[in-house]
């Protein structure tokens, strides 16, 4: 791919991840928890995706951790530990917050509060924009 057409792209995983973010905030506010950490996860997943195209990489999986962890230019994400941790607390959202039976006994409407869509709004937040200010200009 060219590199106008890797910043198109990267661009385009990115808006989809700002969308993402702001469903989760509307889901938030309506105290839809277990739906504002999923749409958290997927936001934080879109965003490192759009960084991985920006460099001509080939993202694959859904895991923002792994994502985080293989990137090519590792260095650009400072301080790399914040960015492993606020991406593997997301990944946490994955399965269990939108399957019945991806927790014991328990939906996802009544395992998830407000203490985790507030915390998985701020690592997303933190994700979209620090990806943000690495991608190159439109």
């Amino acid at each position: 791919m060219s590199l106008t057409k890797n910043t198109l792209e990267a661009w385009r995983w990115w808006e989809t991840a700002r969308d993402d973010l702001q469903a989760a905030e509307t889901l938030e506010n309506s105290q839809m928890h277990s739906h504002a950490c999923f749409n958290c996860q997927q936001s934080g997943e879109k965003a490192l995706k759009a960084l991985w195209f920006s460099v001509d990489g080939d993202p694959w999986g859904h895991s923002i951790q792994k994502l985080v962890g293989e990137f090519p230019n590792l260095d650009w994400l400072k301080p790399k530990e914040k960015w492993l941790l606020y991406a593997a607390s997301l990944d946490k959202f994955y399965i269990p917050a939108r399957y019945p039976d991806g927790l014991p006994d328990l939906t996802p409407a009544l395992s998830y509060n407000i203490e985790d869509a507030q915390m998985a709004l701020e690592r997303a937040r933190f994700l979209l924009e620090q990806v943000r200010l690495l991608l190159p200009a439109k």
